[in-house]
């Protein structure tokens, strides 16, 4: 099974979605190395090189022997309610002094850092309960470009969990620049939130400006037809578009990860479009759910599914010329191969789930 292989056009994947919640589709050979489920954060899989794997395969021993214990594993010092307070006071004593900066594309990290994230965490630690694998393929430094499947019916809620899972997850602690629509920016007060939060705009200039100076950058390739996609269509990827990302990866001399994101699909299933609404209202669809528009407001909230995050070893385009971005034959060729990628990861981590809730 590992070295069957998918068909290499984007055009000739099977378009059977998945029912229920499993199902069995062969991987990529070798341009998908096999990877391991992914794990609960804080619980590493003991491996090769860790120490992790040094203390758990010492012998228990006697204790009346002479050879030293095991040492006892460290543990994470969380700060204290004061070391918190003392935290928080500093931040507002910055805002209030203009003692941050900003850059160009209007992204404050202090604020990110210090706000956004930490009030995305309760929703990605609580509500989805989010379990990461592969956060070791996102270099330490320097610029990658992060593409990844998108879902979400009412809200796109993944593009913001992938960015609080590279932050907090990474040892490096990096920020993840998301590439936005025009409608996030055109939309009063979320527009000017989404620039602090460390969001551009979806275009090869701004991307290739971010990936030059060494940033991580996330993009989206199937825009609103991933979000607003009916629900028996779920994990079944839409098309990549003209593959200006890789353009912009090609042109920068970055790696693209392919990211995998199950439990997304889930948290509101959408099951009609309301077409005439969407144009009164200028949307690109209006969604229809079980619980929206329905139950109101609270029909916003979505559902608690269980979600997976896994980033996939890097495809790398540092070693091909700048020139070859403009080579279509060669800019569609690694398009198909990463969205090949992800649709196989997805197809294995639905398999591998246990349930859609837990």
């Amino acid at each position: 099974m590992k070295d069957a292989k998918l068909p290499t056009g984007p055009e000739t994947l099977d378009p059977t979605p998945p029912s229920g919640d499993a199902v069995v589709i062969p991987l990529h050979g070798a341009d998908a190395a096999p990877l391991a489920r992914p794990r609960r954060r804080g619980r590493p899989v003991p491996g090769p090189g860790r120490p992790e794997a040094a203390i758990l395969a010492l012998p228990a021993g006697d204790p009346t022997s002479s050879a030293a214990p095991a040492p006892a594993p460290a543990t994470i010092r969380r700060p204290s309610r004061d070391e918190r307070w003392a935290e928080a006071l500093a931040f507002v004593r910055r805002r209030l002094d203009g003692d941050y900066e900003v850059d160009e594309f209007g992204f404050d990290r202090d604020l990110a850092a210090n706000a956004v994230l930490p009030v995305l965490k309760p929703l990605y630690d609580q509500w989805f309960r989010v379990e990461v694998n592969g956060i070791e393929h996102i270099p330490d430094v320097g610029g990658a470009l992060l593409v990844a499947n998108h879902a979400g019916g009412i809200w796109a809620v993944d593009a913001a969990m992938t960015a609080v899972a590279v932050h907090t997850e990474h040892p490096a602690g990096r920020f993840l620049r998301l590439l936005g629509a025009d409608l996030v920016f055109s939309t009063p007060g979320l527009g000017s939130l989404a620039r602090k939060a460390g969001t551009a705009r979806a275009c090869s200039a701004d991307a290739e400006r971010l990936l030059a100076d060494g940033e991580l950058v996330g993009v989206w390739p199937e825009g609103f037809k991933g979000i607003g996609k009916p629900f028996r269509e779920r994990y079944k990827l839409q098309r990549f578009g003209r593959g200006g990302f890789v353009h912009a990866a090609i042109k920068a001399g970055v790696p693209i990860i392919p990211v995998s994101i199950v439990g997304s699909e889930e948290i509101h299933p959408v099951l009609g479009n309301a077409k005439a609404l969407a144009r009164l209202l200028n949307l690109p669809y209006f969604p229809l759910t079980p619980t929206f528009p329905w139950l109101g407001p609270l029909g916003l909230v979505p559902l608690p599914s269980k979600w997976y995050i896994e980033f996939g070893a890097a495809i790398h385009t540092e070693a091909l010329s700048p020139d070859a971005a403009d080579d279509a034959v060669a800019v569609f060729d690694i398009t198909d191969r990463v969205r090949e990628t992800i649709q196989s990861t997805l197809y294995r981590l639905l398999v591998q789930r246990r349930s859609v809730w837990r």
